[in-house]
């Protein structure tokens, strides 16, 4: 019962978990040069290997969603860790591109289920007043786990080889499933110690699963909310999972190629928690959406466009206003799903969705950006895709606003 009383620790127990999670995310881009190497992998290869941890997200998010709630979200988080341990034990047995692939899709099954459930789980954690600056916190989850990846991978793999690497990761997810378990209370003892009005809302079974998706995907919300996320997340992750790829081809190695993308993808974590406390202050949802894709757009510009070819300083400014700014889309986004969920009962299968569309852009980004790459013989073209992005991201951003002006979102009043 002593994790009942100190609701903020296990708060912060799911959000490490996330950065956990985001681990095995981000450990496959400091070992894509060695697994080029090892095992022949293409470019194209490595861009499935980027996205493939996404598939499971693609094409469950929203069933997940619906069944976390009924079969615990603590339980949920657990299964997707000791998912997630499993999977990066076999991969760093694997001898062929086709057999890490196939784990990959392990992992993004765990990742799935160790992820999606954690901002409805959070919501029953916090008070509603420290709801807006913990999912800021949660946004973060991503580049926090990615950066430290990026940052300790360049050195542990030349040293202790990939395989080693995969199985460190085995390690943390497990003893991370043994935080959560002795940080947040059981299910059924977080529901019992909620209020009455919480406890009925989040453990509503009078909607059927089939009412419960009609709910959600009738609502303008969840789709604006996710396809918005999508035109974030493709890009985010295509730029800096081939960060030290393109780092690499330059000649860099060593610590400094992993301290310049370990902080290009750690800068991300400053747009996310600034989210969450602007908008505690009161600033408008779409104008920091606004303002991240527009810094996004530039960014990407100044990182990859022939004018700045002579310029690696202002390159690499480009990286991080590119992920920093960006930061600002994720964590808004995450504050947005809870707020704009048709009902209580429908906050989990919106996340859900949300995490359906975000895999989608993770499962198409990295590829194009790998296929574009290959055909110009560079990278020289990639702001046309981030660009491209942008513009949906900033369209969808200014209908999303409009129908926030226009609709009374759960949660707005809390």
């Amino acid at each position: 019962m002593a994790a009942v009383k100190s609701p903020l620790l296990g708060a912060w127990t799911v959000i490490l978990s996330g950065v956990v999670v985001a681990l095995q995310i981000g450990k496959l881009p400091p070992a894509l040069p060695e697994l080029q190497i090892q095992m022949g992998v293409t470019w194209l290869q490595a861009g499935f290997l980027l996205s493939m941890v996404q598939f499971a997200g693609l094409s469950l998010g929203l069933v997940v969603g619906l069944f976390a709630d009924r079969w615990g979200l603590r339980l949920c988080m657990l299964s997707g860790l000791v998912a997630l341990s499993t999977a990066s034990f076999l991969g760093g047995l694997a001898s062929t591109p086709e057999t890490l692939l196939w784990l990959r899709g392990m992992e993004g099954f765990g990742f799935l289920l160790a992820s999606l459930p954690a901002p409805a789980l959070i919501r029953q954690l916090v008070p509603p007043d420290k709801l807006n600056a913990m999912m800021g916190l949660w946004g973060a989850y991503m580049p926090a786990g990615t950066a430290l990846a990026l940052l300790v991978g360049p050195l542990w793999i030349p040293a202790w080889g990939w395989p080693s690497w995969w199985w460190l990761f085995a390690g943390l997810s497990a003893l991370m499933a043994l935080g959560l378990l002795v940080a947040v209370p059981a299910d059924s003892l977080r529901r019992s110690s909620a209020s009455t009005e919480r406890s009925n809302a989040s453990s509503d079974l009078r909607y059927s699963l089939a009412q419960r998706i009609h709910e959600t995907l009738r609502a303008p919300g969840p789709w604006l909310v996710s396809l918005t996320f999508a035109m974030y997340s493709g890009q985010w992750l295509a730029v800096v999972g081939f960060l030290p790829s393109i780092y690499a081809q330059a000649g860099l190695s060593g610590a400094l190629l992993g301290v310049l993308t370990a902080v290009a993808a750690a800068v991300n974590m400053v747009g996310n928690v600034a989210s969450g406390r602007l908008l505690q202050k009161g600033v408008s949802a779409g104008v920091l959406l606004y303002f991240g894709f527009l810094a996004m757009a530039f960014g990407g510009a100044l990182a990859f466009g022939a004018w700045t070819s002579d310029l690696p300083s202002w390159r690499y400014a480009g990286v991080l206003l590119f992920s920093m700014c960006g930061g600002l889309v994720p964590g808004t986004l995450f504050s947005l799903a809870l707020r704009l969920s048709p009902s209580e009962g429908t906050v989990a299968a919106t996340v859900g969705w949300m995490q359906q569309w975000s895999s989608a852009g993770q499962f198409v980004g990295p590829p194009a950006v790998a296929w574009l790459a290959a055909q110009v013989g560079g990278w020289h073209w990639t702001w046309t895709i981030t660009g491209a992005f942008c513009v949906v991201g900033m369209l969808l951003s200014w209908r999303m606003a409009w129908v926030i002006r226009r609709l009374n979102p759960i949660g707005q009043t809390n």
